[in-house]
């Protein structure tokens, strides 16, 4: 990840996402307004949440993107309105009431060692074959989850036994992300 977004740049991608999500529900098209600043046109993966009465209601994002951030988090913030196949597809009656937050995320890192994942400051991706699970680096402060945990409940998230992640053919990467919301 480059620098930090700046509060300015936090404020200005909570309402690209906004209005993506408005937009998307409405018309089913993608709203994406250029931004100027150098942060907002980093090439960084994302995540968008977006929760209705403090539940997750869509959660979707890429590690690494070919766009600029504002472009990623207006593709990704339509894609969790619309596109989380946990969710059926927002509705206009559904726009009155939501949160978001944004994580954006560092580059994966390969871990050899599980004493690496550091519990509130690393997300877990892990990879088992054609499995695949991630978990942002919030879900296991929420969750007040322990390593362990939070390697098990990833595996469980990629659809593996709780102890994949000791398997040899396991692969573990960590990541860190910049998360921020309307609530915070």
């Amino acid at each position: 990840m480059g620098q930090d977004l700046n509060a300015r740049e936090k404020a200005a991608t909570l309402a690209i996402a906004r209005k993506a999500v408005e937009t998307a529900v409405q018309s089913g098209e993608v709203y994406i307004e250029p931004r100027e600043e150098k942060a907002l046109n980093q090439r960084n993966g994302c995540f968008v949440t977006i929760k209705q009465k403090g539940k997750l209601r869509g959660c979707i994002g890429n590690f690494q993107s070919e766009l600029p951030l504002f472009r990623e988090v207006a593709e990704m913030a339509a894609a969790s309105a619309t596109k989380d196949p946990r969710f059926y597809p927002m509705k206009k009656e559904d726009l009155h009431d939501f949160a978001l937050e944004i994580s954006v995320l560092s580059p994966l890192h390969k871990i050899e060692k599980i004493e690496e994942i550091e519990v509130g400051k690393h997300g877990i991706y892990l990879e088992k074959n054609f499995y695949r699970g991630v978990l942002l680096p919030q879900v296991a402060v929420e969750y007040k989850w322990d390593r362990d945990t939070f390697l098990m409940q990833t595996c469980l998230k990629a659809g593996l036994p709780t102890d994949a992640w000791k398997a040899e053919d396991t692969e573990i990467y960590i990541f860190s992300a910049q998360v921020f919301g309307e609530n915070s």
